[in-house]
């Protein structure tokens, strides 16, 4: 049964009634990006700041029509300079967000992530794909599909806890934790199964708070509640 898209317009219509903040947009060098920008100053939600080269910019958007009245102009010649400068206004609080434009992940990730000018923190940055999708049951949040590629113990609880944080800050109350494996049974062979055991028992224990926490499951268990009953497996997140 496919359901209604309406978590990122309820979402926007949330945040309309809030003071927009001022949103760091890092080298928007291309249409897709000054679209985005256009929209998000329609609906009120940022006061956009677009760093990168000025001129390219400007004639990028001229090319299409797009009004940057209103955003404010970082002029900056070069993609890691705009990621460089972006970071520097976030942690001095000129922005308070950022928002990557046309630029390589590789370089924006390079300087959020430096020892010394970055926006490190105790926790282990990690990414999240936020999904509404019609075949799914509700919005779905996948991690980490972008930043870590072999993530360890430690790094794995980050990505939960960082997970959560962010399904309540998006206004999903006590959001359900799926831990991926390819079986849904705790093998000794396979360590994603063991680190899913653990962080569950680190879940309950308290050392990761705010959802609840269940795996290994596999990806079809952990989606869909007919997969979930065919397969026997009872879990408060299977079938979600």
């Amino acid at each position: 049964m496919m359901r209604s898209l309406r978590f990122f317009d309820d979402l926007a219509h949330g945040l309309a009634s809030q003071p927009p903040i001022a949103l760091g947009v890092v080298h928007p060098c291309s249409l897709p990006a000054l679209h985005a920008v256009a929209e998000i100053m329609r609906q009120g939600l940022a006061v956009p700041f677009l760093i990168g080269p000025t001129a390219e910019i400007c004639q990028i958007a001229a090319s299409a029509d797009i009004s940057l009245d209103g955003c404010h102009m970082v002029d900056v010649p070069t993609a890691q300079d705009a990621a460089r400068t972006g970071v520097a206004m976030a942690h001095g609080g000129k922005v308070a967000a950022l928002m990557k434009g046309s630029l390589h992940s590789r370089i924006f990730l390079h300087e959020l992530g430096h020892h010394e000018g970055g926006l490190r923190t105790a926790r282990r940055m990690s990414h999240v794909y936020v999904l509404d999708a019609p075949q799914a049951p509700r919005v779905l949040l996948v991690s980490d599909g972008a930043v870590n590629i072999a993530p360890d113990l430690n790094t794995r609880c980050d990505i939960v806890q960082n997970s959560i944080d962010l399904a309540c800050m998006l206004g999903i109350a006590r959001p359900r934790v799926a831990l991926l494996s390819a079986v849904e049974v705790i093998n000794p062979d396979l360590p994603s199964t063991l680190d899913a055991a653990v962080i569950c028992k680190m879940a309950e224990r308290g050392q990761i708070t705010g959802g609840v926490v269940d795996g290994p499951l596999a990806l079809e268990n952990a989606i869909s509640p007919e997969a979930a009953r065919c397969k026997g497996v009872a879990s408060p997140v299977a079938g979600l």
